[in-house]
């Protein structure tokens, strides 16, 4: 498991237990500003807790984590899709259909981390096929599904 993983993990489990509760999941959420309702929480524990124990352990978060929309198992096509729209929606801050260096930034730095706007910068760059400077949902979702 790449610690890329892990890291992500351990900022959804805020108590430190090893899994990720309900609550969690909620307050993470809403500290990126997500408009989720407690059904679309609901729904999304219901699709990553895959032994049903009411919590998301470290081994379903890196297989949800690492699972590539439509390929295969009980997931469907259109829930990978709503799942990918859902994600790019928390960095397009302005919901223009972009993300910009500058949301991705301010995301970042919601979740803790201390990059700088010049790294977000870089990594726009690096997913940015059209060459405009910011994300796309196409671009997104590229990145997202590569294996």
């Amino acid at each position: 498991m790449d610690d890329e993983v892990r890291k992500i993990f351990n900022k959804f489990d805020k108590n430190g237990d090893g899994k990720i509760s309900c609550e969690e999941l909620k307050k993470m959420l809403l500290t990126l500003d997500s408009k989720t309702t407690s059904k679309e929480i609901k729904r999304i524990m219901a699709e990553i807790d895959k032994n049903g124990d009411g919590y998301i352990d470290l081994n379903e978060f890196a297989d949800f984590h690492h699972h590539s929309p439509g390929g295969g198992g009980d997931r469907t096509v259109a829930a990978d899709a709503r799942e990918l729209r859902d994600a790019f929606d928390l960095y397009d801050l302005d919901k223009n259909g972009l993300i910009s260096a500058t949301e991705l930034h301010a995301v970042l730095r919601k979740l803790g981390e201390k990059g700088s706007l010049s790294d977000c910068r870089k990594i726009i760059s690096s997913v940015d096929a059209d060459g405009d400077g910011n994300v796309n949902f196409e671009e997104f979702k590229r990145m997202m599904t590569r294996a």
